[in-house]
């Protein structure tokens, strides 16, 4: 026993000394090809087999002739070792410099394609996290192209609004100063209208700012849907009376909420507004509320027709107006972009879709706590 135990002692020792001298060509090699770090793992076994031999041998517990067996056949599983750990590095070295490539291709704009061929768990598992962060990129760079082209529309469409106004104000400012208005309360009817037109644009420029900043202060209150759509309705009465619109509401549950009754009138405003606008003559715009298992929805129904169903997607987008884009009366396109961003802020979710003669508008809210 006591034999045994300084073999093992020797071999140890002799082990050891190998092993930590391994250690440091690693540390110093780790920037190195990994095909290079697995032949002195290989090497690392089998000079620690070997050390602990001759430890043994130098004890004189081996004889002369025993030491050269097994000097020889770790000699032979040194061969053995090293080629296998080059041929292993040089495989998955490969493997990374296809997934290398393959990686570079998402990076220029493209997507991202798996190379073929057996890799290890590790690699492919790398190549799942790469096949995902390319779908992000992708769905990123669609969504900026999207935002991109929403800000050059809505730059050209403001600036088409804002001409008009703009110039109308000043040939009747230029009509008064030179006394040739023949009726100068008409043109001061006219400039006020004007001026509070701009006035309104400025406004939803100023609240689609805060929203996209998410500058948005919120103060929500415990409220009434039917009080909050009650309000809604006589404001937008007027507008409806002008336009040879019906108002109705009657589906409308006194249902509590939690939202902020400033910034929740106004998607209700810009609803009305925007349905009123697209009914003509003699139709009707309806406003329902109530209760559903996702929470509270608030609907406005109109008469405009339908959307085209490839302009659906793009309803809520920032300058979007359809196809009367160009008729100052539909506004800037910042009413509903505004009517998402207020309800996003309230945790919930704004949507559109086509119903017979017309669509549906709907506003879908978390219900407040009993």
């Amino acid at each position: 026993m006591r034999d045994i135990l300084l073999i093992a002692l020797y071999a140890f020792a002799g082990a050891a000394v190998s092993g930590l001298a391994g250690a440091g060509v690693l540390r110093l090699i780790r920037r190195r090809s990994l095909t290079v770090s697995l032949a002195v793992v290989a090497g690392v076994g089998v000079v620690a087999m070997l050390a602990g031999t001759l430890a043994v041998a130098w004890a004189m517990f081996l004889s002369p002739h025993d030491l050269t067996v097994v000097t020889t056949v770790v000699a032979m599983a040194a061969v053995v070792s090293l080629a296998t750990a080059l041929l292993l590095g040089r495989w998955v070295v490969a493997r990374s410099r296809e997934l290398a490539v393959a990686a570079r291709s998402f990076g220029d704009g493209g997507h991202f394609a798996a190379p073929d061929g057996p890799a290890t768990a590790e690699l492919a598992a790398v190549s799942r996290e790469l096949a995902v962060t390319s779908a992000r990129l992708a769905e990123s760079r669609d969504r900026e192209r999207a935002l991109e082209t929403s800000r050059r529309e809505l730059v050209a469409w403001i600036s088409h609004d804002l001409r008009t106004p703009l110039a109308g104000l000043r040939a009747m400012s230029e009509a008064l100063e030179d006394g040739v208005a023949a009726d100068p309360d008409r043109y001061l009817k006219r400039m006020r209208t004007e001026v509070e037109r701009l006035n309104d644009m400025v406004g939803d420029l100023f609240e689609l700012s805060r929203i996209q900043a998410g500058a948005l202060a919120l103060t929500p209150t415990r409220m009434s849907l039917y009080d909050l759509v009650g309000d809604a309705l006589a404001g937008a009465d007027p507008l409806a009376r002008a336009h040879g619109v019906r108002l109705v509401g009657g589906r409308v549950e006194p249902v509590p909420v939690e939202v902020d009754g400033r910034e929740m009138s106004r998607v209700l405003g810009n609803l009305l507004v925007n349905a009123i606008r697209r009914t003509p003559a003699d139709g009707t715009v309806a406003i329902a509320a109530e209760r559903s298992p996702e929470g509270v929805v608030l609907s406005v129904t109109d008469g405009c027709g339908g959307i085209p169903e490839e302009d659906l997607p793009r309803v809520f987008d920032t300058g979007w107006r359809g196809t009367h884009a160009r008729t100052p009366p539909a506004g800037a396109g910042l009413g509903l972009a505004i009517v998402r961003g207020i309800v996003e802020a309230h945790q919930g979710r704004a949507g559109v879709r086509n119903i017979p003669g017309g669509c549906r508008f709907e506003v879908v809210l978390p219900a407040a706590a009993s």
